[in-house]
């Protein structure tokens, strides 16, 4: 089911959302004795046009309908979080703040979350539990496979206690089957019809491969003769999933099996987290690079700057700066990683990497939007155009833009990779990051990647 599918979802979505903001600033005004005045109306006809692009970015049918209660409720919080932030400085700019109440508009920025919350669960209970069979279903699955084992894990919930799982089929022999699939078997694919006849079988979840299988042709033409529900389940699971999600391209729904977690909200939140990190650490830290570029210009001749070629965001060739630490500066097809010892390592260029003070020139390309605070360390184009051929998915860290640190370099991967398994090893957490991305896990890498430059490591 898609949200295509569910049009009282859709309609909160797009409309009533807006309504119901600006529908409560009403009687919060009327509950207060103001006057309705132009202002009032101004701030309505903006606060309409904000809120209904922001929430419009927010997939609510996906992060509740997997039962994300806590995720749902923080897109709401979020969400008008940034309503509230572009409402603040256009009030600022234009001088409206001070033609209105200070009690209306505080109020009102409380309890409009809230009544967002309770009108969208409103539409979710009525979208999916009104006019819904009450009784048990019976249900079979017909292979398995991951698909099967993950159709169990979820109808054994609380949430799905209306289905009844009778079993499986597979044309496996019993011994043969998954052992995650903790149910009963109840024979070959041939087998299906007739039980489904004699137990009178409600719903049938099929998933097997719909190519390839001369027997699944048969047997959907003989469950035509039957009342059951039939569904495919795709056997996703043998992929590497990395932010798997329901979508829509050129109207025709597919099923995204590698996509980057930074879409809609989730990328306006990401961005403006990244500006906000990095302009506060710029000016807090100003002297101190005005210092270190002193120290980098004296100790050793050259550029204070290095700039170097990475690959960014879609394997798009970007610019990276860094505090140059070595007497030379390699860019070309063949770059050598720095090693212990390194006798290209100047003596203050030591320094610098050991405390990782020669990565803060790349808070400005944070700034300029080729990099982000947190995100997979960008590695020389060169060595790119060697891993890329030496390990699987190597490429697919360029789904999300490189970062000044990251979810390998906080455990233990920093510095020097001279072993193919360490660069595999890497890989392995900047995958792990694209399939688990979080706010909060940013602000968990940030904080340990302090805690670790504050002590020695492997950076030289």
């Amino acid at each position: 089911m898609t949200e295509n599918d569910i049009p009282l979802v859709s309609f909160f979505k797009r409309l009533l959302d807006p309504a119901i903001i600006l529908g409560l600033l009403y009687i919060i005004i009327a509950s207060q004795h103001e006057m309705f005045s132009g202002d009032y109306l101004v701030l309505m006809i903006i606060a309409f046009f904000v809120s209904s692009f922001v929430y419009e970015q927010i997939d609510l049918y996906r992060t509740l309908h997997v039962g994300k209660q806590l995720a749902y409720a923080g897109d709401i919080l979020i969400g008008w979080a940034i309503v509230v932030a572009v409402l603040a400085l256009i009030g600022q700019g234009t001088g409206l703040r001070y033609e209105l109440s200070d009690r209306v508009i505080w109020t009102w920025f409380a309890l409009a979350p809230l009544a967002l919350l309770a009108s969208r669960l409103t539409a979710y209970v009525l979208a999916f539990n009104y006019g819904k069979e009450r009784q048990v279903r019976s249900a079979v699955i017909v292979g398995s496979n991951h698909s099967g084992k993950d159709i169990l894990r979820r109808v054994a919930s609380r949430n799905n206690a209306a289905i009844d799982m009778c079993g499986f089929f597979d044309d496996r022999a019993e011994n043969l089957q998954a052992p995650e699939l903790d149910s009963p078997y109840l024979g070959s694919i041939a087998d299906v019809v007739p039980y489904v006849r004699a137990h009178k079988i409600k719903t049938i979840f099929i998933c097997l491969p719909m190519t390839g299988n001369p027997g699944l042709s048969n047997l959907m033409e003989e469950l035509r003769d039957t009342t059951a529900s039939v569904y495919f389940v795709p056997d996703i699971y043998t992929f590497d999933l990395i932010q798997a999600r329901l979508d829509h391209v050129g109207g025709i729904p597919v099923i995204g099996i590698c996509e980057t977690p930074f879409t809609g909200l989730h990328s306006v939140v990401k961005r403006a987290s990244d500006i906000v990190l990095a302009t506060v650490i710029q000016i807090i830290l100003l002297p101190v690079m005005a210092g270190i570029a002193i120290g980098v210009k004296m100790s050793s001749p050259g550029p204070v700057i290095f700039a170097q070629r990475r690959y960014g965001l879609n394997g798009e060739e970007i610019v990276v700066y860094k505090f140059r630490s070595m007497g030379v500066c390699d860019d070309g097809p063949v770059v050598e990683q720095a090693k212990r010892n390194d006798v290209r390592i100047t003596p203050f260029g030591g320094f610098l990497r050991r405390t990782s003070l020669d990565e803060l020139p790349q808070f400005f390309n944070v700034l300029q939007g080729r990099m982000s605070i947190v995100g997979p360390r960008p590695h020389a184009v060169a060595h790119n155009e060697m891993y890329r051929k030496l390990i699987k998915g190597y490429m697919l860290r360029h789904k999300v833009k490189p970062g000044i640190t990251g979810w390998a370099q906080v455990n233990g991967l920093r510095g020097e990779t001279e072993t193919i398994d360490k660069m595999r090893a890497r890989i392995e957490f900047d995958l792990e990051y694209l399939r688990n991305w979080s706010l909060a896990l940013d602000l968990w890498i940030i904080f340990r990647t302090v805690k670790e430059v504050l002590k020695k490591d492997a950076a030289y």
